[in-house]
Parts: C-alpha cells; structure tokens; sequence
C-alpha cells in the first residue's frame, strides 16, 4: 500500500471505476489547463489523448471516457516521464510509481473536485526537483533547458517516496548527502568511477558498517600486480598488508588498506560500496573519477558516526578503530542509499548547480556497455 495526498491506495483498488462518472465543464477546463501547462514540468513531448475532439462535446459520456484516459496519461508522465525505456535501461534504481493506482486516484480526484491537487501530489518530493522545475521555467538558453529537461526526467525516474531517511549519491556532483523527511541534513565529497568504469546507477539497503574491514581483492586487480608482489616479494607484500589466503587474494585492516577504515553494509550485484580511501589528497581534485567504480568517502569516519547515531557512540567508534579488529556494528534501523546521476541539481533556496556530464549520459543514451566493476581501486 502506499499513501499519496492523503489518500490510501492498494493494488487491488475498489472495483469502481471512473467510467460511470460524467466529468463537469469545470472539471474538463483543470484538466485542459493541467494538460496545457505540462511544459513546466518538462512533459512537453509527452503524447496526450486529444479529449476536446468536436463530436465528444455533444456527447458527454464520451467527453468523460476519452477526459479519463487523458488524465491517466498525464498521471503516468509525472510519475514515470515519457522517455523510452531504452533511455533508463541502465537506471537501476526500480521506481514503484507504476504501481500506483492512478485510476483510483483520478476517481478520488473527481469526487473531491480538485484535480490539481492530485497531480501534485504526483510530482517528486525532494526540494531538487523543485528547484529544476522553477529554473526550467525561466530559463532561455536551450543547452541549460536540454540539461534541466534530462534531470527533471531522472527524478521522475527515483521513487516518488524515498524513504524517511536515505542517503542520496551523486556521482555527477561528486557528493552523497544524507536526508531526512526530504531534509538535507550533511554532505561529504566522494570519489567515482573513471570514465572507462563508471559508478552504475542503482539503490541499496544500508543495514551497518564495517569498522577495520578486510578488502578482498578482485581477480583482475590481483593480476594488475598484487598477485606477483605476493609470490615474488612476499616481505614487501606483508608490509602493505596483502595475503593469500583460502585461494584469494586479501589485505589486513590497517591504515594503508584500500577501502580505508570502514566500508558500509550495503549489499548489491554490483559490489559497489562507499569506503573510506587512505588516498586523502585526491577529494581535492575538482573532478574525481579515479576509482574502478566504487565509491570513496572524504570524511568517512564522520560519515559512520552520523549514521550510528542511536547505535553506537563516537567513542565506541573510535575505541574500535584504534583496536585494528574487523567489527560490524548495525544502525537503529535499515535505510536506503541512491546511487544516481544528476548534472543539475537544485537547492533550497531555489538556486540551481550545474555538472560536467562526466559519463556522458545526458543525451538519455544510458544504454551503454557495462562494464564489470572491480572495486576499490
């Protein structure tokens, strides 16, 4: 079930429909200015069944069946966007909306009397996408509208309700940030994938982290020069902490291992993870694509301590990461972390920040090779 605009919503809707109901004139101009606006919000290209056809004026049954296809149509632009599907092929992160039962919805509509409201309703909650919609709307030079119109489309693409709490990843912007009831609360920067191995787009569950982690390291990364230090120069190996144990290669916790001081609990088909980095100097590059595909986090152990807050103590955290030993601890409850990719991003107070397209995705061609991601360096 899912709660929007105040109304309760399920799969399995009330068998009534729209169709018995005759829309008002009033009713059929909301509609038409809704339609008419839907610019605003970059929909524009989005196809609209023609209800203001001249024989379905006389006919009011058929004015209303062919008003109540359009209004479903212009509901499933504001949730999903109108991009086709190979433009999002790429974008893991598995919205919801389609779920919603938008028929229900419209019929709740018509007898409060009050569509716009609705509509609203459907609209992404987080102030970012306000603060796209507004700049869309003033804006008139044709490269800043094309961006704004893509990132408009990307919220569309997130889920309409994200969580209480989440934390939003920004590969673009080289950020994550963390919110609360659509609140940011904290940003830190992050470091992403190369060009040639870009951070994927997907969602995850944060369920903890792991303090003094142990990095496993990946096959290919182990052939770039790992694998022979360790059989060649096994001195040399065991000084930077690398082993081979169990027929892989690892390396111990300590303060020059890859993922850092902590990696969060976050699992996925990926193996993408934010982690720490003992590579401090590079979060002062303005572009920070180094990494294989993961994600590296400037202020991690801050980062940690934001999140065990209600768990555990900054000095529990500290006493852990000085006894060197692998520990797990849980936060209060599971919370679900973004991986996205916006080159616009608004704010609050209604400004809007504009990003290096470093993947080359604003053109909506996501559906580029993957490519396997091998993480962390």
């Amino acid at each position: 079930m899912t709660i929007l605009g105040g109304i309760l919503l399920s799969a399995s809707a009330s068998a009534q429909t729209e169709d018995h109901l005759i829309w008002t004139q009033s009713q059929i101009s909301e509609l038409r200015q809704l339609v008419d606006t839907r610019a605003s919000d970059g929909l524009e290209n989005c196809q609209i069944t023609d209800f203001r056809q001249p024989n379905s004026a006389t006919d009011p049954y058929r004015r209303s069946r062919l008003a109540s296809v359009a209004a479903n149509e212009l509901m499933m632009a504001y949730l999903e966007g109108c991009s086709p599907a190979s433009a999002r092929a790429k974008w893991r992160i598995k919205s919801d909306d389609r779920h919603i039962d938008t028929q229900q919805l419209l019929l709740t509509a018509l007898v409060r009397n009050d569509l716009t409201a609705y509509f609203d309703a459907l609209r992404p909650r987080n102030p970012h996408y306000r603060a796209l919609r507004e700049a869309y709307a003033a804006e008139v030079d044709e490269e800043k509208r094309a961006t704004l119109a893509v990132n408009l489309e990307r919220w569309r693409w997130m889920r309409l309700i994200m969580g209480e709490k989440y934390l939003l990843v920004n590969a673009a912007s080289f950020e994550v940030t963390l919110w609360e009831n659509d609140r940011k609360l904290e940003t830190w920067p992050i470091i992403v994938g190369k060009t040639k191995s870009p951070t994927p787009i997907f969602e995850a569950t944060v369920s903890g982290v792991i303090l003094n982690p142990w990095w496993e390291i990946p096959a290919s990364i182990a052939a770039e020069g790992i694998g022979s230090m360790v059989r060649n120069n096994p001195a040399r190996a065991r000084s930077r902490g690398y082993v081979f144990q169990n027929g892989r290669y690892r390396q111990r916790p300590g303060p020059g291992n890859a993922l850092g001081q902590m990696k969060l609990v976050m699992p996925n088909p990926y193996s993408v993870y934010l982690h720490d980095t003992p590579n401090k100097k590079l979060f002062s590059e303005p572009v920070r694509t180094f990494s294989h595909g993961c994600i590296r986090v400037g202020g991690a152990i801050d980062l940690v301590k934001t999140l065990l807050a209600g768990s555990a103590t900054a000095e529990q955290v500290d006493d852990i990461l000085a006894s060197r030993k692998t520990t797990t601890l849980s936060t209060t409850k599971p919370f679900p972390v973004y991986v996205a990719y916006f080159t616009a991003e608004g704010s609050a107070d209604g400004t809007v920040s504009y990003y290096p397209d470093i993947y080359d995705r604003d053109h909506l061609n996501l559906a580029q090779n993957e490519l396997t991601i091998d993480c962390p360096a």
